[in-house]
C-alpha cells in the first residue's frame, strides 16, 4: 500500500504472513497469533513496524488490514463507553462463560466478534458494499443494521484484543423489546461451500423446519409483564415446529397471555397493533418482498429477519406506531454474489413467513368481525 504524505492517517504499507492459519472457532493461541502478526505503517513521523498488539498501545488510531480485513486500531487506553453482555439476544453465539460473542455498550452500538475465516471477512465485505452500492434502494436500506465500521477491543471471553464489526444496536431504545429471529430460506448452504459444511447444513436443515416450513425460528424472547417477566423458549424447541405449532408460536408474539402454560389459547391482543397496519410487520415484509422478487445482486444464506416490538406503547395506545413494530434483516456471513439470479431460496422462505403472518391477522381479523356482529343482535 502507498502512503499519501498528505494523509495524516497511518497506512499499512506492509505485512508478516500468518505463521499458521486462523480457522474455526476462536480460541486465545488464534487471537495471539492475529495480534502478533508484524506490519509497518507509514505515519507523519515517518515508519513504524511491529506487532498489531504493540502497535495499538503506542500509536494513535489507524487503519490496518490483518487476514485480508481492513479495521480501525485504537489507543490503548480505557474505554469510554462501558462494554457489556447485550441484555435482549436471542439467537446466535451469546457471550458467557468464557465463549466469545457480541457486546454493547450504552450508545446504540453492537459489538460483534470478527470471525477469523471465511464468514469474517465475507460479513464485512458485505456490509462494506452495501453501504456503498447505489444498486440498494434507500427504502430497502432501512431494513440493515447501521454499519459503523470495525474496532479491535478486549474479547468478551476475557482473552485479550480481537476486531469487531460495529453494527447499531436494534433494541437499545427499547425497555423490554419482544423479538423473533427468524432464519429464512429452506436451504442455508450455497453450492460453492465445502462438502463438510454442506453435509453439517443439511442435516440441521433436515432436523429442524428449514425443508418443511422454508424457515426456522432460530430465537424468541417475549415481555410479559414487570411481574412475569419474559418468556423465551428454548431454541431445540422453536427450531423444529410443525406448522400449527409455528402458527401458535407466532400467536403467542402478539398475545398478552405469555406463556400460557394452562394451555391457554394465545389472545392476540396485540396482532392488529403489530402485524397489522400500514407500518406494521406485515407491511414490512411485503416491501422487502417487492425488492426480492426483482433483485439479483446478492444471495442470502443463513441470514435472518428479526421482529421487534415494544408492547407498553401499545398498551398505551402510543401514537408514534410507525416505529412500534421493526423488521431487521441480520447475519450476513455467508452472503453470496447473486450473479443477476433471483435468490429464489431466501424469497421462497419469506414468502413462507409471509403466509403464516397473513393468515394469523386474517383469523383475527375474522374474529373481531364475527363479535361485532354477535354484539349487534
Amino acid at each position: 500500500m502507498v502512503s499519501d504524505p498528505q494523509n495524516s492517517h497511518p497506512k499499512v504499507v506492509s505485512e508478516t504472513p500468518l505463521s499458521e492459519p486462523v480457522k474455526g472457532k476462536t480460541s486465545s493461541r488464534k487471537r495471539e497469533v492475529l495480534l502478533s502478526r508484524k506490519i509497518s505503517i507509514l505515519t507523519r513521523d515517518g515508519p513504524v513496524s511491529g506487532p498489531i498488539e504493540s502497535l495499538h498501545r503506542t500509536v494513535g488510531m489507524h487503519m490496518a488490514t490483518m487476514h485480508g480485513l481492513k479495521f480501525s486500531i485504537f489507543p490503548q487506553e480505557p474505554d469510554r463507553k462501558m462494554l457489556k453482555f447485550p441484555d435482549h439476544q436471542v439467537a446466535g453465539h451469546c457471550a458467557h462463560d468464557g465463549v466469545l460473542g457480541p457486546l454493547v455498550d450504552d450508545s446504540g452500538r453492537f459489538y460483534k466478534p470478527l470471525q477469523n475465516d471465511s464468514r469474517g471477512s465475507n460479513e464485512l465485505a458485505f456490509y462494506t458494499s452495501l453501504s456503498t452500492d447505489a444498486r440498494i434502494p434507500d427504502h430497502i436500506r432501512k431494513y440493515f443494521p447501521t454499519f459503523y465500521g470495525t474496532k479491535v477491543i478486549n474479547a468478551s471471553d476475557g482473552s485479550g484484543l480481537h476486531p469487531h464489526i460495529v453494527l447499531e444496536d436494534l433494541v437499545s431504545s427499547y425497555e423490554n423489546p419482544s423479538i423473533t429471529d427468524v432464519k429464512i430460506g429452506s436451504r442455508t448452504w450455497y453450492p460453492e461451500a465445502s462438502e463438510d459444511y454442506i453435509r453439517k447444513c443439511l442435516q440441521k436443515d433436515r432436523k429442524t423446519s428449514t425443508i418443511s416450513l422454508g424457515f426456522r425460528i432460530s430465537g424468541m424472547k417475549i415481555f410479559g409483564s414487570k411481574d412475569s417477566g419474559f418468556w423465551k423458549p428454548e431454541r431445540k424447541f422453536l427450531q423444529n415446529l410443525s406448522s400449527e405449532d409455528a402458527k401458535l408460536v407466532l400467536k403467542k408474539f402478539v398475545s398478552s397471555n405469555v406463556p400460557a402454560d394452562n394451555g391457554e389459547q394465545p389472545d392476540c391482543s396485540f396482532v392488529s397493533d403489530v402485524f397489522g397496519g400500514s407500518s406494521g410487520i406485515l407491511a414490512q415484509l411485503l416491501e422487502l418482498k417487492q425488492w426480492f422478487e426483482v433483485q439479483t445482486i446478492f444471495h442470502f444464506y443463513s441470514c435472518s429477519v428479526l421482529m421487534v416490538y415494544e408492547k407498553v406503547p401499545v398498551v398505551k395506545g402510543d401514537s408514534s406506531g410507525a416505529d412500534r413494530a421493526v423488521v431487521k434483516l441480520v447475519d450476513f456471513a455467508h452472503v453470496q454474489d447473486g450473479k443477476g439470479v433471483i435468490d429464489h431460496n431466501f424469497l421462497g422462505g419469506l414468502c413462507s413467513l409471509i403466509r403464516f403472518i397473513s393468515d394469523i391477522l386474517a383469523t383475527q381479523e375474522d374474529k373481531c368481525i364475527s363479535n361485532g356482529f354477535l354484539l349487534s343482535i
